[in-house]
């Protein structure tokens, strides 16, 4: 599957959604600081890092394999639930065996910026930067924010793991994934989310969908189509 993230130039601020993978899930993906570097951009021009879950495929990009920050001057960002839930030491030591790793791999890459004082979990309600807003969309984690961004008169929600596979879940988006922590939380805020962005023809973006990973959708039988 495609692993993307998202590099927002307000002009006053440039804010990164998401931060990949880098070596936690093989040598396929991890790209992002050379995909940045070949858009222009330098790593430390960044100075906001909005995660949508800490999952590993979402942090572990932020933070390099020993142990520093990959975007020296950004403050790191995400929910409280979701923080509250992933850098808990008592959920980890509680957490199934093979779910351990996940806590791990969210708490390496968070521990940095901890020490530099560059995290800054959010609350529900609070103003992010202008024109940026965090959307609660609990269900694939407890904590789990998109963020929508509204620009002209346009608006586009970066949707963070709404959906994993465009493929099943545009046509039927019932069908949910084994990684959901709550699988019928998650598919009643996918089925809410795409029923809004279809009627309103919202951009979309996710970080598992085909590269560039930004599109509508369109009503079609019970489903929807990615266009």
């Amino acid at each position: 599957t495609a692993v993307s993230a998202y590099l927002i130039n307000t002009g006053s601020n440039l804010i990164l959604v998401d931060a990949g993978t880098s070596k936690c899930f093989g040598p396929s993906a991890g790209s992002l600081l050379e995909s940045l570097r070949a858009a222009g951009y330098e790593p430390s021009q960044v100075d906001s890092i909005y995660i949508t879950h800490l999952h590993g495929d979402h942090i572990c990009g932020a933070t390099s394999t020993d142990g520093k920050r990959n975007f020296p001057n950004a403050v790191l960002r995400m929910s409280q639930a979701e923080a509250d839930f992933w850098l808990s030491q008592k959920n980890r030591e509680s957490a199934p065996e093979d779910f351990k790793k996940f806590f791990k791999m969210a708490q390496d890459s968070v521990k940095p910026y901890q020490e530099a004082d560059k995290l800054k979990p959010f609350a529900a309600k609070e103003i992010l930067v202008t024109g940026l807003e965090a959307i609660p969309t609990a269900g694939h984690t407890p904590g789990h924010t998109s963020y929508q961004l509204s620009s002209e008169g346009e608006t586009m929600l970066i949707l963070g793991d709404i959906i994993h596979s465009y493929a099943t879940q545009f046509p039927d988006p019932k069908i949910g994934v084994h990684f959901d922590a709550d699988s019928k939380k998650a598919i009643a805020m996918r089925a809410t989310l795409f029923s809004n962005a279809a009627k309103n023809k919202i951009w979309l973006a996710g970080e598992h969908l085909p590269f560039p990973g930004i599109g509508h959708i369109r009503l079609e039988g019970k489903g929807y189509v990615w266009v």
